[in-house]
């Protein structure tokens, strides 16, 4: 188990912050692993956070798993499987920080685009027709690959998922299976690697207990944000999380 003070004053408010995510602020849990990069490596830091993202996931699905989207998770589901085997298969040909740097710029131009586009209404929900499921397909696969090369699955399930304007606990409940299942497909992946050690194991271990708080925290306070709201935030939190991935994409990039 790691004891250095300084990882887990990084530790703590990571793991905060991933409990408000799983919460239903979707997105800001991305800094966690950054923030915890500060003090150990980032493949260390990946390794502690899944566990922990694995028991935040039962509490935040529990909590929403009268209020999810079928059509949604048919669609994305296996192709974010087919999302991860090609992350797992291509994570040495292909640069964290490219992903990065693609997916923050994308997510910043989708957030002010959505924003600019529904400045003169309310957020309310509206019938919106299913479209073509390519559309699902491909935000499947891009939310599964970048989720296993650069832990930022985030962003692509937004974009797809948000114009449709479900209900904020629909959407809420449908975003929690979504990564629920994504997270335990990642393991296979995770294991074959060697990251599931067991220091990280025993550390994840120890901040079990706040990373359940945290996100009963995120249930609590999610609730209380009138549903009119709660889209204008979540856009708002994709600007800032697309903006950090396209710092860090582009910084790793320039300094490699």
């Amino acid at each position: 188990m790691l004891t250095d003070p300084f990882f887990y004053a990084v530790a703590i408010p990571a793991v905060i912050l991933l409990g408000l995510a799983k919460g239903g602020f979707s997105g800001i849990g991305v800094i966690a692993v950054p923030l915890m990069a500060l003090s150990v490596s980032p493949v260390l830091a990946a390794s502690i956070t899944l566990p922990i993202l694995i028991v935040q996931d039962v509490v935040s699905v529990w909590a929403f798993r009268k209020t999810w989207d079928k059509r949604v998770l048919l669609v994305m589901l296996p192709s974010a499987a087919i999302g991860i085997g090609l992350g797992f298969a291509l994570a040495a040909f292909v640069k964290p920080g490219a992903v990065e740097l693609a997916v923050g710029a994308i997510s910043m131009v989708f957030a002010v685009q959505r924003l600019w586009v529904e400045r003169a209404t309310a957020p309310v929900a509206e019938a919106r027709p299913e479209g073509l499921p390519w559309r699902g397909v491909l935000a499947g696969i891009a939310a599964g690959f970048t989720s296993q090369i650069a832990h930022a699955g985030g962003p692509p399930f937004q974009i797809y998922v948000m114009p449709k304007k479900l209900a904020r606990d629909v959407f809420i409940g449908t975003s929690a299976i979504f990564f629920a299942v994504v997270n335990w497909m990642k393991v296979p992946a995770y294991w074959a690697l060697g990251q599931f050690t067991r220091e990280s194991l025993s550390t994840a271990a120890v901040l079990l207990p706040l990373a359940i708080a945290s996100t009963w925290a995120g249930v609590w306070l999610v609730r209380r944000v009138p549903g009119r709201n709660f889209y204008k935030i979540i856009y708002g939190l994709l600007i800032a999380v697309g903006g950090k991935l396209a710092w860090d994409g582009a910084s790793s990039l320039l300094v490699g």
